[in-house]
């Protein structure tokens, strides 16, 4: 007996290395696993030849994101041929949707995990059950300290044609409004200054909830949460956006001016393909009265080129699009198919070469945007929040402004020695396309 005690307490020892790829939702989902690994008395490291377990968190929603998956598990996988690791684990989308493939092609890997498979993976790598009341609020948090993201609920129930999440992830499942509030306050306490809310479509949060709840009632209670500086909304699906969060915008103290609206397209024909639901004139009519009454409101949108049946004329009225709604971020990808969608069903008609080119268009045009609109700050003063000194610049900090995300939007480099995590005042002496140059205010 006292043997397997022996043998047990020598597993506990292992560590862990967790390689978390894809999108933030992803990011929340490793966090998760990282709390509670940590809080089992696992030790988490950083670099993955001194690991005895490794864990990739695995993207699967478009071509780029699961081959960048398959490369980096075999880039493990080469590690434990080595000899320098034991274990190999698999999580995440790619997991979820091609485990039975996986477990023929990679007889490398241990032991493959769906989505938000949480107890399983600790149960595995602790050896006892995971005994946690809420693992939410034992997250590790990967990002900075002064930032996390806040993730309301899980799955989507949209039918877009191009989108595999809801095949990956399930259908929706909100989170309760009193569980994520109190979850803001627990991440103020750890000094959590910035709150990025984010769902597969956070404007449906809480209509899979018995009784409902909105979304714009989560945003109210959010706002009351002392210490948070920053609020920050992703991932609202235009066709979903309702009116009732025009005031919460306008009149929340801590809501930044800023809404990430994927819009996808503008050409009625694509979105009708895409199934987005709204057409061309009612992304137009939304887009125009947000700016209208809310004038400090920053957009940011994606954009695909390259769908089954894009012509010249509705990749055109893409681009004219653009040019009049003046976008102040945005992102472009080309058309991937994905397997048991209905796109895929669609023939993929629009040459590789062709989709590149499109998305070259789009990037000059918004890239010719997003420096006219820098220009207009020079001389201008803006709140920003230091993220990180700048490793290339001595006495030189990098932040962001409130109308920019971490890792997808511009950055500001400041001048001068900032503490990690303050919001300082801060006037813009010089611009380019997607970043900005500013003094602290004196």
């Amino acid at each position: 007996m006292l043997s397997v005690f022996a043998s047990l307490r020598e597993k506990m020892k292992k560590n862990v290395h967790i390689i978390s790829l894809g999108c933030v939702k992803n990011t929340v989902d490793s966090e998760i696993i990282a709390g509670g690994l940590e809080s089992a008395g696992i030790e988490l490291i950083d670099e993955a030849e001194d690991a005895d377990t490794i864990i990739i968190n695995t993207c699967g929603f478009i071509g780029d994101a699961k081959q960048e998956s398959v490369e980096v598990i075999l880039e493990a996988a080469e590690l434990k041929k080595k000899g320098k690791l034991e274990e190999l684990l698999v999580a995440g989308c790619l997991s979820a949707r091609y485990r039975d493939e996986l477990t023929k092609e990679m007889p490398e890997v241990d032991k493959f995990f769906v989505t938000e498979d949480f107890k399983r993976i600790f149960e595995h790598i602790t050896t006892k059950p995971h005994l946690a009341d809420d693992p939410d609020h034992k997250r590790k948090l990967l990002t900075p300290r002064h930032y996390a993201y806040l993730k309301i609920s899980e799955g989507c129930d949209n039918v877009c044609s191009f989108c595999a999440i809801p095949l990956m992830r399930g259908k929706q499942r909100s989170r309760s409004l009193e569980d994520l509030v109190e979850e803001a306050r627990s991440l103020v306490k750890r000094g959590v200054r910035e709150l990025i809310v984010i769902a597969q479509d956070s404007t449906t949060y809480g209509w899979d909830l018995r009784p409902k709840r909105y979304l714009h009632e989560l945003l109210t209670e959010l706002d009351q949460v002392d210490g948070l500086d920053w609020i920050r909304l992703h991932y609202a699906h235009p066709s979903h956006f309702s009116r009732k969060l025009i005031p919460v915008f306008k009149n929340a103290r801590r809501i930044v001016p800023y809404l990430d609206i994927p819009v996808q397209h503008a050409s009625t024909a694509m979105l009708t393909a895409m199934k987005r639901g709204l057409d061309a004139d009612g992304l137009r009519r939304l887009l125009l009265n947000l700016r209208n009454e809310i004038p400090e409101l920053k957009l940011r949108t994606s954009v695909i080129v390259g769908f089954p049946g894009e012509t010249q004329d509705d990749f055109d009225t893409l681009l004219n699009f653009l040019e009049e709604i003046q976008f102040d971020r945005l992102g472009v990808f080309t058309y991937s198919e994905e397997e048991d969608t209905s796109g895929a069903e669609l023939e993929d008609d629009v040459p590789p070469d062709v989709k590149v080119s499109r998305m070259d268009q789009v990037m000059d045009l918004q890239h010719s945007i997003s420096f006219n609109k820098n220009q207009e700050l020079i001389g201008k003063e803006l709140d920003v929040i230091i993220d990180s000194t700048d490793p290339d610049v001595a006495g030189q900090m990098i932040g962001r402004s409130i109308w920019d995300a971490p890792e997808i939007d511009q950055v500001v480099y400041i001048s001068g020695e900032i503490e990690q995590g303050a919001i300082i005042r801060a006037v813009v002496d010089d611009a380019g396309p997607y970043e900005l140059y500013a003094s602290p205010k004196n």
